[in-house]
């Protein structure tokens, strides 16, 4: 049976949606990524504002040509490391140039991205960042990423209390549905976030691969610099953001990561990276690299919320092997698969969330798992208190010294009940299940619940009319405040208590 969220390792529905518009744009003189109606900023209490610049606060929907334009790449300067690398004259343009390039395409190069590699379709695509070990290591550990990446390290949030925080709402629903998504561009301070089931799904994600092993742990050989600068991005962003909670000591030399929230400390040299992530980060990580023929594939991971698949299943495909069960798929994205993550920028990180209904809360569901019995049936003994809304809220990002793409999601589970009060939400939720496309409801999975679903949304939807939470004759359409809806930042005070 098809999955409900994610089947891919690389965030099937993130891909999907860039390329089905890239595709689009062909043959649409004029595409933007908002579904529908004008998008009002985000905002969040305790921060400042998220963008890198002041003007694009408010632009919370990205247009494909903002995410991977040509004159975006060719324009792209490199960082250098932050210290000299021992030894070596500090490289021209030509020779860094040729260095990035995998060793069967190099040649002389006259200036940046003249040499180009092709799509197997006829066009062509500026090659990646593909640095020698030996200049990864003159980084040393922790170095300034901010500067690398060009993405600012988050605000401090020194309000939040990890007994109380609830995820921010996320109600990523879309009509017209089709396989397609607004992105937007990644948030700065929500990169990561945590809530206040840390403690048990820390402890859930390490009992899981006790059990699993590399199912859901696991890395080829090759990929070492990129999860050792993964995780280190990640505790950087820990300690700036919630510096209550978690310190660094000695980062430069003998780096203890210290975790007030479990009381522990972790000598980080001690472990291999993606098991400091899996004791102490509750998300999920895929990491991406090119081969020497330009193609991307899954190289390591620490993934435990994954439905219908395992990281043991996926680990060494290739992205188009990878997809290949999704619907249109074939004939509308992958083409330009390689294409797009061969562009992606390091200071243009991407958001947007998948979401399926589900019956309790299955967060790890490997092909036969016993949880799969609720997807085939009916149940007549279904209640309204067994259905969750599951969101994997997901960005996707360039490393900036390996040149590796990570995905990364966490899976946040909601009562539908919720839904009862949030203006539009109940209306939009049952226009995807009532009339969305039925290969796409099929893959999604929603059926076995919708005799209870269904009804209820109904009711939601009378009552919200009745009340005027919504304005008469409202024409269903994605929310203008989506990922969110209109009221969400009081709820979500009002709930978590801060």
């Amino acid at each position: 049976m098809p999955d409900t969220t994610l089947y891919g390792i690389v965030g099937i529905m993130v891909v999907a949606g860039v390329l089905y518009l890239s595709y689009s744009r062909r043959t649409a003189p004029h595409f933007s990524l908002a579904d529908r109606g004008r998008r009002t900023p985000v905002e969040t209490a305790g921060t400042p504002p998220r963008s890198l610049t002041p003007n694009l606060a408010s632009e919370k929907n990205v247009k494909i040509e903002d995410i991977a334009r040509p004159e975006d790449v060719s324009g792209y300067s490199f960082p250098q490391p932050t210290a000299p690398i021992p030894n070596r004259r500090k490289p021209s343009i030509t020779a860094l140039m040729t260095n990035l390039l995998p060793t069967s395409r190099r040649g002389s190069i006259a200036s940046p991205f003249t040499s180009t590699t092709t799509d197997g379709e006829g066009g062509a695509f500026p090659p990646v960042v593909n640095r020698s070990k030996e200049e990864i290591e003159s980084y040393g550990d922790f170095p300034d990423y901010a500067a690398l990446t060009g993405v600012r390290l988050p605000a401090p949030y020194m309000e939040f209390d990890i007994k109380k925080a609830l995820p921010r709402p996320y109600r990523p629903f879309r009509w017209a549905y089709h396989q397609t998504m607004s992105l937007t561009k990644m948030e700065p301070d929500w990169w990561l976030e945590l809530e206040n089931t840390y403690v048990d799904r820390i402890a859930q994600r390490k009992s899981l691969y006790a059990q699993h092993r590399k199912q859901v742990l696991d890395y080829l050989p090759g990929t070492e610099a990129a999860c050792k600068e993964l995780m280190e991005m990640c505790l950087e962003f820990l300690v700036t953001r919630y510096p209550h909670y978690f310190t660094l000591k000695d980062r430069h030399t003998s780096p203890i990561f210290g975790n007030k929230i479990l009381d522990k400390e972790f000598r980080i040299k001690d472990m291999h990276p993606l098991h400091v992530l899996l004791e102490n980060v509750p998300e999920d990580f895929a990491i991406t690299l090119q081969d020497d023929q330009g193609f991307y594939s899954f190289r390591a991971g620490v993934i435990c919320s994954s439905l219908g698949w395992n990281v043991g299943t996926k680990i060494g495909m290739k992205l188009h092997e990878i997809h290949k069960p999704i619907p249109d798929y074939k004939e509308k994205m992958q083409k330009s698969m390689d294409r797009y993550f061969t562009k992606m920028q390091t200071n243009k990180p991407i958001q947007r969330g998948s979401w399926g209904l589900e019956v309790g809360q299955p967060l790890f569901m490997p092909p036969g798992d016993p949880h799969e019995a609720h997807r085939t049936a009916q149940s007549p003994s279904l209640t309204l208190d067994d259905v969750n809304l599951r969101v994997d809220w997901q960005t996707l990002r360039r490393l900036p010294l390996s040149g590796a793409v990570v995905f990364n999601f966490k899976a946040l589970f909601t009562p539908i009940q919720e839904f009862r009060d949030e203006p539009g939400v109940p209306q939009l939720v049952l226009k995807v299940l009532k009339e969305g496309k039925k290969s796409l409801m099929e893959y999604k999975n929603t059926w076995h619940v919708e005799h209870v679903a269904i009804p209820a949304l109904e009711e939601w939807s009378k009552e919200q009319a009745e009340e005027g939470l919504m304005p008469e004759g409202w024409e269903v359409s994605t929310l203008a405040e989506s990922p969110w809806f209109r009221g969400w930042r009081e709820k979500w005070h009002r709930q978590q208590g801060f």
